[in-house]
């Protein structure tokens, strides 16, 4: 339990003095952010936005995966959101990532080698995120009109530049 003790202290602090009850889980904004899981970056405050105005997707990468995919279908066809920011940044470990040393070190750590877990890496960030717009973009769970936009944020700057936007077609 001594791992977690600052979660469970924190999160008393949080629960004392709650604000969010009232709160719907339709986003105010009617956005969902594809993000990284890189703690370099807050969604909220980078688009100046508080908690229950956008949906926020983060894995590595910010990759638009099938479970991505999973959660933009909930979110645009039971959640009223209406526009998808991928959002895409620099330094980026999963542009940095050595598979062949990061699969010895699972392997060494646990006795089992993910060879069958796709990792997608970022050799190229441009086009990656290019992909990742286009899997949104082509989806054909998702409502044509849909507004999608890629964006890549400089984590020395806290500039989100907009880098592409197109609709679900």
């Amino acid at each position: 339990m001594d791992s977690f003790r600052d979660l469970v202290d924190g999160n008393r602090t949080y629960a004392s003095a709650f604000p969010n009850a009232e709160l719907s889980a339709i986003p105010r904004k009617n956005l969902a952010v594809v993000t990284c899981m890189d703690c370099r970056i807050d969604p909220l405050a980078i688009f100046g936005f508080n908690v229950g105005d956008i949906h926020v997707m983060r894995n590595a990468g910010a990759r638009v995966t099938p479970d991505t995919i999973r959660s933009l279908i909930k979110s645009v066809n039971q959640l009223e959101v209406d526009r998808i920011a991928i959002m895409h940044h620099n330094d980026c470990g999963a542009a940095k990532i050595d598979l062949p040393g990061l699969r010895a070190k699972v392997l060494d750590a646990t006795g089992s080698d993910p060879e069958d877990i796709e990792f997608h890496l970022i050799g190229d960030q441009i086009a990656a995120l290019e992909a990742d717009i286009e899997a949104v973009r082509s989806c054909p769970y998702l409502p044509v009109g849909t507004a999608v936009a890629g964006f890549i944020y400089d984590v020395a700057t806290g500039i989100a530049a907009l880098h592409d936007s197109t609709f679900v077609s």
